[in-house]
């Protein structure tokens, strides 16, 4: 059995800053992370890995720099790492980078399962799995918070408003993973990292997968991001203090304010 698992280098949420000139990310001094969505459906894969032997490769789109998830990855279990690393890539929406990774997928060869985050933290569209499913023409289960491999199909338990359905496909089949709020990230041990550099990788490029040059970047993408700006600053809350019936009269008096009640 062949899994890929989709990654990106995404930049650490908690430190990302938006310039108030230009309302673009400001990435400069901020440190990449592993998608965390990305970093759970790996775990997923790397589980599956150790039940039926599967070989788990991941794949990524971005500059060089991004060779340092695919090495985490290996270091966590990963057998292969692919870059797709490219000027042509540059610019690209959910839509040209989902065709550039079908590609690169159709390049890679025989798979029975793709696994992808629920979506990456620096965009949050969820549109990317998606889109590489309907690029290969293979069926799809979404937030996926558990993955199994039975009887040639995948069974997975996707998370639903109020509850979650268990859901079988066929294979080859895609699945995106969100996270469960007890899921706890592991990173490589120190051997882990180190066998990691036996593993063998490969950066390819947009010719090299025979990608259409008019589907990818700027050109290939039929969506535009105008501006990215922080939403505007709450207001600090008020505090009061008193006893419970002073509280309950200053809790009344402010909805009676806002028309809330009569």
């Amino acid at each position: 059995m062949n899994i890929i698992v989709c990654i990106k280098q995404v930049p650490d949420s908690t430190r990302v800053k938006v310039d108030p000139k230009t309302s673009t990310l400001v990435r400069a001094g901020v440190p990449s992370i592993l998608n965390p969505y990305d970093h759970f459906a790996l775990s997923q894969a790397l589980k599956l890995k150790a039940k039926t032997g599967a070989t788990v490769t991941v794949l990524s789109m971005g500059p060089n720099q991004a060779q340092s998830v695919i090495r985490l990855a290996l270091g966590l279990g990963a057998d292969k790492g692919i870059l797709l690393s490219d000027r042509a890539f540059a610019g690209s929406d959910t839509w040209a980078t989902s065709y550039a990774l079908a590609t690169a997928i159709k390049k890679i060869g025989s798979h029975d399962l793709i696994m992808c985050g629920q979506m990456a933290i620096d965009g949050d569209t969820a549109q990317t799995g998606p889109g590489i499913a309907f690029h290969l023409g293979i069926p799809q289960i979404t937030f996926c918070d558990g993955v199994d491999i039975s009887a040639g199909k995948v069974i997975a338990r996707k998370i639903i408003d109020g509850g979650h359905q268990v859901m079988e496909a066929d294979l080859p089949a895609l699945i995106t993973m969100t996270m469960p709020f007890d899921y706890v990230a592991v990173y490589p041990s120190f051997m882990g990292s180190f066998n990691a550099q036996k593993k063998p990788t490969e950066t390819w490029t947009a010719a090299q997968i025979g990608a259409d040059p008019k589907k990818l970047g700027l050109e290939g993408s039929p969506t535009r991001v105008d501006r990215i700006f922080p939403p505007p600053a709450r207001p600090k809350g008020d505090i009061f203090s008193g006893s419970p019936a002073e509280l309950a009269d200053k809790l009344i008096e402010i909805l009676k304010k806002e028309s809330i009640i009569k």
